[in-house]
């Protein structure tokens, strides 16, 4: 055997023991999604909303707003000064559903229903250059992820606490 087959060789050899253990490890924590106390659930899709429609004229009015009922849930938006402070959610039982931002530079809402559109399709006027977009999501009681979307403007403390949105395909 020459010398540089028996690299390859070896080379296949270490690649093919680190695929098959990287495909036989376990987790760490079982039971990840069940909503368990400390445990993140896994959404199966993500449902976009709109949130600036959602809202309306409702901006210029401080309080507490409500977007929608989703479910057992209802979305609220605290508004002061025409500003965004925050989206609380709401079940019918007692307590609150834990809420995220995240931030993006896409339009999500209103891309369709994956948020991926052809660029074929997409109008030059449609699209919004520069304008950075929040999110606020809860997960549903059938396991989907709700987000309400917002241009960065509408939202007071702008992207703190957000992080970076990675749509799931």
């Amino acid at each position: 055997m020459t010398p540089i087959a028996r690299k390859v060789a070896l080379a296949c050899a270490v690649a093919a023991i680190a695929v098959h253990g990287a495909g036989h490890a376990q987790p760490k924590e079982k039971g990840g999604g069940k909503g368990h106390e400390g445990k993140e659930k896994k959404a199966k899709q993500h449902k976009h909303q709109n949130g600036k429609d959602l809202l309306g004229d409702k901006i210029k009015k401080n309080g507490r707003h409500q977007l929608e009922r989703h479910g057992k849930h209802t979305a609220s938006v605290d508004v002061q000064d025409g500003k965004i402070r925050g989206v609380s959610v709401k079940p019918d039982e007692k307590g609150e559903v834990p809420v995220k931002k995240y931030k993006t530079s896409k339009k999500m809402a209103g891309a369709g229903a994956s948020g991926v559109m052809p660029v074929s399709l997409v109008l030059v006027q449609a699209q919004s250059l520069g304008t950075t977009w929040i999110g606020y999501s809860y997960i549903d009681d059938y396991g989907d992820e709700v987000i309400y979307w917002f241009p960065y403007e509408m939202i007071y403390d702008g992207d703190t606490g957000a992080v970076e949105y990675v749509p799931v395909y």
